[in-house]
């Protein structure tokens, strides 16, 4: 289909799964062309640390113009899939106009969004944290609480309400994000706004009976007693029913008063996934074969957050999405040069998690660790972990540069 006759493939999205894809793909022997409304690969970890400035936004972000030579790429949205006709249609994202392409495969990697379960008032009032735009309001917001609470007109009641930091979702990301809300508020907010230190509140609000359902148990309970010496209220069994502007309403009946809330509770189809006519799973995610095949299609894939294996379930992470990309990009080559496909298999290196007061979680097949020293490993094995060079050193910088002279409090 190229003047190269070369298989044209095309990726869409920039995660885990489709960044993956793009690092591995061999471009000599494919035609690579990227797709996607955001032009960076975010290392998303270390996206709670962005909230609130103990790493800055661009230090965990890869251009994806930058990350591969040989690839196309279009600043644009997928907006239809044609399987049967191998094309797809976009948009762009600035002009709006559209536009078709023709594929030999497609790499559908488009991930997903926050899952609001429609639940009324999510959508007006809360904020989530899927992406550097989240964070960044996130953080613009807990300073403007804070500067609004110090002005002397406010009245006590309205400086609790606007001080209380409501996180809905009891998994690794809320977790993280109160355990950075937490060192923002002891190691820095409380130099600039110590009188209004005994009004601040973090709450995390969790449907099941226990936070960080995917770790250990032990792991789970020693991260509760830690949130409750650090005076996280934590309160499992607490569903939300409604969100207003101000106030969470639970199942129960009772209303908490907010100045921020968080929403992190899971991952939800974005558009392009709920109007792709293919087989899904109860949370709307594409049903992939044992090679990542969609169902009914030879040539169409799809990979990370957005799909799901019949019959194989695989948590939503980074490195399931991570380990899938490298797999097809390896497995789309051996396919255009004749040899037989390998179906995926998920190799589980454990899960990480921060949860402040410099303490971390590993939940590793071989080794279950908690405190300081986990702490170290977590910091090493995420800084491992990021793409390029310049990200390693600048996420060390921001490290040393927090330690050293503590978060910026300034809103922006």
């Amino acid at each position: 289909m190229t003047s190269t006759h070369k298989p044209t493939v095309i990726v869409l999205g920039t995660g885990f799964a489709g960044f993956s894809f793009i690092k591995r793909a061999d471009t000599k022997s494919l035609a690579v062309t990227v797709v996607s409304p955001r032009n960076y690969f975010l290392f998303t970890p270390l996206l709670p640390s962005t909230t609130v400035g103990t790493i800055e936004f661009r230090s965990i972000i890869e251009p994806v113009r930058a990350a591969r030579k040989g690839i196309a790429y279009y600043h644009a949205s997928c907006t239809s899939i044609d399987g049967r006709g191998r094309t797809i249609t976009c948009e762009g994202v600035f002009d709006k106009r559209s536009f078709s392409l023709g594929f030999d495969d497609l790499v559908i990697a488009v991930g997903g969004r926050s899952n609001t379960y429609n639940i009324a008032g999510v959508e007006e009032h809360a904020l989530f944290l899927k992406d550097l735009a989240d964070a960044r309001l996130i953080r613009q917001r807990i300073i403007a609480n804070f500067e609004q609470a110090a002005n002397p007109t406010v009245p006590e009641e309205e400086q609790r309400r606007l001080l209380h930091f409501v996180v809905v979702g009891g998994g690794p990301t809320g977790v993280e994000f109160a355990a950075e809300m937490h060192d923002f508020l002891t190691q820095d907010l409380q130099k600039s706004f110590r009188a209004l230190m005994p009004l601040v509140r973090i709450t995390v609000l969790e449907a099941s009976d226990h936070i960080l359902n995917s770790f250990d148990a032990t792991l789970s309970d020693y991260t509760l007693r830690l949130f409750q010496r650090q005076r996280i209220d934590v309160r499992t069994k607490s569903l939300v029913t409604r969100v207003d502007d101000g106030a969470i309403h639970l199942q129960n009946g009772t209303m908490i008063p907010y100045g921020l809330v968080v929403w992190s509770t899971g991952i939800g189809a974005v558009a392009l996934v709920q109007s792709f006519d293919v087989p899904k799973d109860q949370h709307g995610r594409i049903l992939v074969d044992e090679f990542l095949r969609v169902e009914g299609f030879s040539s169409v894939y799809a990979a990370g957050d957005c799909a799901t294996i019949r019959g194989n379930v695989i948590p939503a992470t980074a490195q399931v999405a991570q380990q899938q990309g490298t797999y097809l990009a390896t497995e789309l080559l051996h396919r255009s040069r004749g040899k037989p496909a390998r179906p995926f298999r998920y190799r589980h290196y454990g899960m990480l998690a921060y949860i402040g007061s410099g303490r971390a979680l590993a939940d590793l097949a071989a080794y279950k660790g908690k405190g300081f020293s986990t702490w170290l490993f977590w910091r090493s094995a995420y800084l491992t972990k990021l793409v390029s060079l310049k990200n390693k050193m600048l996420v060390v910088f921001d490290w040393f540069k927090t330690f050293v002279f503590g978060r910026d409090i300034s809103r922006f």
